[in-house]
């Protein structure tokens, strides 16, 4: 080799040996707000406080799928809460680090951002950010406190450096826990079901799925031919659910074990009152109900139709669902009702990359 270019070679070498390693950027606030697809839902009332940035978003995210929120570092929000399943818990009961099952059934976590009449199957968190603390501190589930997870979550810099880009500074608090949460659960949406797409003119419903659908929307006449199943007085709207605390008659007073509602109002006429949820992804959340008894829809029509017991509290819509006979729905009935709730469900929500753990 010719020594010229042999000695360029090296000097080069040399230049590139010597240079030093990029300066990392320090980690700056962005106030850059989210974008969120609302396709035709209402605009919803975000906190004036926390409105969603994409930083605090990410924040969000990180935190739903990081294990350091648990005791032992084996859990995450999301081991409870599966996409796939909905964002709800394929168990009847989910079990925490101290594999101890929980009391009732895991919601699903879903278009949050519409839900004004308070968080979990009681109501007892008024916020979001306040229903994402709970689990954490739940000895049922994550057994950890905040003061710890703080500890934790300071020590680490991919968190300091998000909490200054999503909140303006490395200062974490249990707060902005909270807050981010919060943001990273308002975007997860679902809202492009086949039967969102059938109203946008985007998809045709089969016969046994629009006589589901006819069912769902019609009520109930005695005293004529059309048996309509009633669904649509508690489970209305875009989000499917009047928000609402209802006794569902899933038992009588005497078999009443989970006071509901009443736990947080102290209010008797509460008793054995639960939250409605959505019916949206239905056919990905099983199994239903606050205590998870039934493990199919076709169980869960079963009970409106012939199953649902008389209490003090059982909500007056269901008064037909209580006298001999029911509603009087067929086996057909059943079936297209069955068809129905599964246009419910949102594969685009279920796959959704962006609500992915980002590790």
């Amino acid at each position: 080799m010719n020594k010229i270019v042999l000695v360029f070679l090296i000097a080069v070498m040399f230049v590139i040996a010597c240079k030093p390693d990029p300066v990392e950027e320090p980690a700056k606030y962005d106030p850059t707000l989210a974008t969120i697809n609302l396709r035709e839902f209402p605009d919803p009332e975000f906190p004036a406080d926390n409105q969603p940035t994409v930083a605090g978003v990410m924040l969000g995210r990180m935190l739903f799928y990081e294990k350091l929120l648990s005791k032992d570092g084996s859990q995450a929000c999301a081991d409870c809460h599966r996409q796939p399943d909905g964002f709800s818990d394929s168990l009847q009961f989910s079990l925490g680090v101290e594999k101890l099952p929980g009391k009732r059934q895991a919601m699903a976590v879903m278009n949050l951002a519409w839900h004004k009449n308070g968080l979990f199957w009681d109501g007892r968190s008024p916020h979001v950010r306040d229903q994402a603390l709970k689990p954490i501190q739940d000895p049922l589930e994550m057994n950890e406190t905040l003061a710890n997870v703080i500890t934790k979550l300071s020590a680490e810099k991919k968190y300091t450096d998000q909490f200054i880009r999503a909140f303006g500074d490395a200062t974490i608090t249990e707060e902005k826990i909270g807050k981010a949460i919060e943001q990273f659960e308002f975007t997860m949406i679902s809202n492009n079901s086949k039967y969102d797409k059938w109203k946008r003119g985007e998809a045709t419903l089969t016969d046994s799925e629009e006589r589901g659908r006819e069912l769902f929307f019609s009520e109930y006449d005695p005293f004529g031919t059309e048996r309509g199943a009633e669904c649509f007085h508690c489970h209305a709207g875009f989000n499917f659910t009047n928000d609402e605390y209802m006794n569902n008659g899933l038992d009588t007073d005497n078999e009443q074990t989970d006071e509901g509602r009443k736990k947080v109002t102290a209010d008797p006429a509460d008793k054995a009152k639960f939250k409605t949820p959505s019916l949206r992804n239905i056919a990905q959340t099983a199994p239903y109900m606050h205590d998870g008894r039934f493990k199919t829809l076709e169980e869960v029509i079963d009970h409106y139709n012939t199953g649902v017991k008389n209490s003090v509290t059982v909500d007056f819509l269901l008064q037909y669902n209580l006298q001999p006979g029911g509603l009087s729905l067929s086996v057909q009935d059943k079936t297209d009702l069955v068809a129905f709730l599964k246009t419910l469900t949102d594969e685009e929500f279920l796959t959704n990359s962006a609500f992915k753990s980002p590790f």
